[in-house]
């Protein structure tokens, strides 16, 4: 049974439009010869875009196109793999918030639940436990604008590491210090990024043993406030999309399906920074 565009209604037709040039320009690419493939670009494009939005399961796909397993897990990851390519960088984002006037930027950790991986970690602990989220799950951070919304994403890490851990791994701490002493571009974060530099701006914690001073609290009320948009980014992009709710795939695919989430947010939106 072939599945038409009417499958993936939460989107724009154009979006899957957008989607299946991208796949069409990849083919052209590589070399493939029309007629080679069990699927035209634009219900490639179908297939993908059920996975993300819907979380329909590769055995329907594969029921609802006519195609084996392993054919529409290849096609799957053939999309992954063409809009990941398109997210970009680090240096790209921060020279484009600085072009745009940001006046600060927004810095959050998300943990991308998994089913559960047989890796040890450290000590025996298992790598993708997440001790504070209770689960499994890589550990993602995601750069947003002013206003909520995620112009970065990072690779994924282990949901076991700390977000200032993580943030470290991926040179975002001095990235992020050298922005803000550079352009004046500050990067707001909660109480898990404490301590990394001047360049973050996080709320003040209460001493041990006594209480915040009258200006203490009203600067945390001021930060929270502002940085509490930045939640925005995270929730946008798990809402629009099942597949960040749950990823049953290989963790480290976690890399990949962000940074194609992020461009498909983009393309649908028509908005980058």
């Amino acid at each position: 049974m072939s599945v038409t565009y009417t499958a993936v209604l939460d989107v724009k037709r154009s979006t899957a439009e957008d989607v299946a040039r991208l796949l069409r320009d990849h083919r052209i690419a590589a070399g493939t010869r029309k007629g080679r493939r069990a699927l035209g670009c634009f219900r490639q494009a179908v297939l993908v875009l059920r996975w993300f939005i819907d979380g329909t399961r590769l055995s329907q796909l594969a029921r609802d196109n006519g195609l084996s397993a392993s054919t529409a897990y290849r096609y799957l990851h053939e999309g992954l793999t063409v809009l990941a390519a398109g997210a970009p960088d680090l240096a790209t984002v921060l020279e484009h918030a600085k072009a745009a006037g940001l006046t600060h930027l927004n810095l959050d950790g998300t943990v991308i639940r998994t089913d559960r991986v047989a890796a040890p970690g450290p000590n025996g602990a298992e790598l993708w436990w997440s001790g504070k989220h209770r689960h499994h799950g890589g550990n993602v951070q995601v750069i947003a604008t002013p206003d909520g919304w995620p112009i970065w994403v990072s690779p994924v890490r282990p949901g076991r590491e700390h977000d200032t851990t993580c943030a470290r791994h991926h040179g975002l701490i001095d990235a992020l210090n050298r922005t803000a002493a550079e352009l004046g571009m500050p990067t707001l974060v909660d109480l898990g990024y404490e301590n990394v530099g001047d360049g973050f701006r996080h709320p003040v914690k209460k001493p041990a043993g006594s209480e915040l001073t009258e200006a203490q609290q009203t600067y945390n009320k001021v930060i929270r406030g502002i940085h509490g948009v930045c939640e925005r980014a995270n929730s946008l992009l798990k809402t629009t999309f099942k597949a960040l709710r749950r990823v049953s795939l290989d963790p480290s695919r976690i890399t990949k399906i962000a940074a194609a989430a992020l461009v498909l947010l983009q393309i649908e939106h028509d908005r980058t920074i």
